[in-house]
Parts: structure tokens; C-alpha cells; sequence
């Protein structure tokens, strides 16, 4: 019997992971959607329940292709207590240097660029085209959506989301540029400074976003 992976998350995100897994480990595995939407199948694969993969009695690994970096967690947690381990979706044209560790889950889509002396947590998210350079340490359940470009001695906490086409400034060496736990880049800012916890960031050069206030 051969394995059983599952893409858990059957919506774009899961559909454009797909492809890489069936490259990497379609000859090897038979490979499904987990998700608990009313669908039979998406682009061709079966879509099976959590509780129906749990049951299936071939050894089973999944890969998280959900972009919600708190609803990820939980799906670890999920898959931690039922005993099933998490897989890597890594697209065969990442180039991978010299010194990069990476932890468990992560999904490394095509063009992404990491390069040397770099630590990576659990279940990165790394979109089209983005790059990691030098230096860098990223926290657990980070995303990167396309075209992300994280210069060299950055330092990016747990669940800190960096839109597409980011710019993270250069940090100096015993003094990264810190993105804070939980905060959220926007698309096509350029971060040149410190981005504090939860807060969002938007522009040329990055800055707070002010909430608007409704009369």
C-alpha cells in the first residue's frame, strides 16, 4: 500500500500546492485534498473529510496549504495529536545555498531563493518568487506572499504575514530588522525599520496604517 498524502485545504491555496506534491511525490504516494467542504474532488484529486483520511489505514503525512497562519497552527496541533507527521511541498527549482534549516510543513512554491545561514520555523509559507537572504531568522508559521524580497539580518517573528512584493530592508549584523510577532506587511511596502508586534504596515516607506474613524 503505498502512503497517503494529503493537501489539507482544497481551495487556491491548496490547488496551486498541489502540483508541487504530485511532482515531488506523485509516483511514490497517492496524494488527496483534506477538507470538510461538501466537494467529491477538486482538479482531478479526491477531497476527503478529517476524519475520513485519519481512518485510512495506509501511513498518512499532510502538508497545511492554509494561508491563515492561526488556523495553520491549530491544523499542526490536529495532526500532532492524531500521530500524523507534516511534509514538506518543495518546488524542484528552489535554490537552497549554503546553511539553511528549516522546520517542519513548510511549502516552498517555484522561484523561491534561500541562501545561506538562514533559520526558517514550522510550517513557512514561502509564495513565487520570494527570496530569504543571509543571515535571517524566521519564527514559526510565517508567510510570504509573492515576490517577497527578506534582505539579509532580518529577524521575522511567529505569524507575521509580508504581502506581495514586500522590500525588508537590510539589517546590520548583531543588529537585525525585526518584524514583530503577528504583523502584517502590505503589499509593495518597503520596511526600513523596526515593525513592533501586530501592528500593520503599509507604504513607501513602511509606516503604521491609521484606522479610519467612522462618524
Amino acid at each position: 500500500m503505498k502512503p497517503l498524502l494529503g493537501v489539507y485545504g482544497a481551495s487556491g491555496c491548496g490547488r496551486g500546492v498541489m502540483p508541487i506534491v504530485r511532482a515531488r511525490y506523485g509516483h511514490e504516494a497517492d496524494l488527496v485534498f483534506i477538507d470538510d467542504a461538501p466537494m467529491k474532488e477538486a482538479n482531478g484529486y479526491p477531497i476527503l473529510s478529517w476524519d475520513a483520511f485519519r481512518a485510512n489505514p495506509a501511513e498518512k503525512r499532510v502538508c497545511l496549504a492554509i494561508a491563515n497562519s492561526e488556523i495553520r497552527a491549530k491544523l499542526s496541533d490536529k495532526c500532532a495529536s492524531a500521530g500524523i507527521p507534516l511534509f514538506e511541498a518543495r518546488a524542484q527549482n528552489v535554490v537552497e545555498m549554503h546553511d539553511v534549516i528549516i522546520g517542519e510543513g513548510a511549502i516552498l512554491s517555484p522561484f523561491v531563493t534561500l541562501t545561506s545561514n538562514i533559520r526558517i520555523g514550522r510550517c513557512f509559507h514561502a509564495n513565487l518568487y520570494s527570496y530569504v537572504e543571509h543571515d535571517c531568522v524566521i519564527g514559526d508559521f510565517v508567510t510570504f506572499a509573492p515576490g517577497v524580497k527578506c534582505n539579509g539580518n532580518i529577524v521575522i517573528e511567529d505569524h507575521a504575514y509580508i504581502g506581495s512584493g514586500a522590500v525588508i530592508k537590510q539589517g546590520r549584523p548583531g543588529h537585525p530588522l525585526t518584524i514583530g510577532r503577528g504583523a502584517t506587511v502590505g503589499a509593495g511596502a518597503v520596511v526600513t525599520k523596526d515593525v513592533p508586534p501586530n501592528m500593520t504596515v503599509v507604504g513607501v516607506p513602511a509606516r503604521q496604517l491609521e484606522k479610519e474613524l467612522v462618524c
